[in-house]
């Protein structure tokens, strides 16, 4: 008899252990929805045929978003393809390049991005969710700065999470020998 009591709350202690285990592993995981990204990828023209487009690689990369403190990328080296998020709080995200911060600081150019931001219900255990669109992109500079972009081509106007190109960011061609010093 003590051994059918000894059996009977191993199999109570056993089960509560398995439901709670399985209770807990059945919720939704809301970040595998994860934050929709804007996806750019840097090219230029060849200057030799204007027909071909080639890879671009930056050699160093600072992005800030305006009206923030956030810095996205911090002088990141032999950049050539970058994801952005989006405002959910505004129509329109601005973001700040910064191409050499430490030799150049006025070296900059301003992307202007237009989204349209519509909620959309994802689950109990997740909430509400974001679906962004882009409606358009645009470029600028500050005044005595070169702009280095030179176009911008939509590829997907849906912000995603699966890496899907949103934007080719076409560069102005430049000479990449290095400087030499005698």
């Amino acid at each position: 008899m003590k051994n059918l009591v000894r059996i009977f709350l191993l199999l109570i202690i056993v089960g509560a252990a398995v439901g709670i285990h399985s209770s807990c592993s059945d919720e939704n995981d809301c970040s595998l929805a994860g934050r929709p990204m804007m996806y750019c990828t840097f090219k230029v023209l060849n200057p030799d045929d204007k027909t071909e487009v080639l890879n671009d690689t930056l050699d160093s990369l600072t992005i800030k978003a305006l009206g923030t403190d956030s810095i996205i990328l911090n002088n990141e080296k032999k950049v050539h393809k970058i994801m952005l998020p989006l405002r959910y709080t505004s129509d329109s995200t601005v973001f700040i390049f910064q191409y050499d911060p430490v030799r150049s600081p006025n070296d900059v150019d301003t992307l202007y991005i237009v989204q349209q931001n519509t909620p959309y219900f994802q689950s109990m255990e997740c909430g509400y969710m974001m679906k962004q669109n882009i409606l358009s992109a645009k470029f600028g500079n500050r005044a005595g700065s070169s702009e280095k972009i030179d176009s911008i081509y939509f590829r997907n106007k849906e912000a995603n999470t699966n890496e899907i190109e949103n934007l080719q960011i076409f560069f102005k061609y430049r000479d990449r020998t290095p400087d030499t010093t005698d």
